[in-house]
């Protein structure tokens, strides 16, 4: 889906209240294309790999359920290798090298696909985001946010909704495992699971975000920002505005994630 992005002068008032689009906060949102669905298991296992748990029937099996048991590093492996078989540039580098492939520390092979590691690595910690790149990435936080808000359109609870049964899997409607992609109602802007199924890694650094806050979050910190809630959490954590965050090499049955790129000309 393609959304225009704007500019956020932190001089607007935001229903429900946001902890991202704070006060004296100006943030450029770019005009970008936004994977409709979370990333499915058949999408991630053309690059990827799973490390010691994959998924099953027991959470959600299939080509069209989201892929889950994926930590931060995973997600920014897929990005780059889904970006270099595509021919877009890829987003995301350690040092010069933009081929995870290449990256000390990558887990894998080109026969049973690729992963990344288990634990914290200060390398990895350290990569760098191309913002001019075309190839495909995470959205910030402040990307997510305002894509959940409908382009800043909405004062929805839920994103496309203010009845979370109508758009969003949780805890309450789950029974206790992910869904496939795209059977709730999507967003206003055809955007489905935006609030539950499962939690959604951003790029950012988790930190308290203030006037002086990049575009692209905490300048470090030891955890990784996820929105969006999951098939086992409450309704109250499913909202729009409801922030959360684990470490980059966390890996659970209900952290996957969404892909979004570049459409400037």
């Amino acid at each position: 889906v393609e959304v225009t992005g704007t500019t956020i002068t932190g001089n607007e008032s935001w229903t429900p209240s946001s902890s991202v689009f704070v006060s004296g906060r100006s943030i450029t949102i770019p005009d970008m294309y936004v994977c409709d669905h979370e990333v499915t298991q058949a999408e991630y296992e053309k690059y990827c790999k799973y490390d010691s748990d994959s998924p099953s029937s027991r959470y959600g099996d299939g080509d069209n359920y989201p892929a889950y048991y994926v930590n931060w590093y995973d997600a920014i492996v897929y990005c780059n290798l889904r970006s270099i078989d595509e021919g877009l540039p890829p987003a995301y580098k350690i040092g010069e090298e933009t081929d995870p492939r290449k990256w000390s520390g990558i887990v894998g092979d080109s026969e049973n696909g690729y992963c990344g590691p288990s634990s914290s690595n200060s390398t990895w910690n350290s990569l760098t985001y191309d913002k001019e790149a075309k190839g495909y990435r995470l959205p910030t936080e402040a990307e997510w946010e305002y894509i959940a808000r409908e382009a800043g359109t909405s004062t929805t609870t839920y994103s496309g909704s203010n009845t979370i049964d109508d758009v969003a899997w949780y805890s309450s409607n789950s029974s206790s495992k992910n869904h496939e992609v795209k059977g709730k109602k999507a967003n206003s802007l055809g955007i489905y699971d935006m609030s539950g199924n499962v939690w959604e890694w951003c790029y950012d650094w988790y930190g308290t975000v203030n006037s002086s806050t990049a575009d692209t979050g905490a300048s470090s910190g030891s955890s990784r920002v996820r929105r969006g809630g999951s098939w086992d959490i409450s309704a109250s954590n499913c909202a729009v505005s409801y922030r959360s965050h684990n470490n980059p090499d966390y890996r659970f049955n209900i952290y996957g994630f969404r892909v979004v790129r570049s459409s400037s000309k």
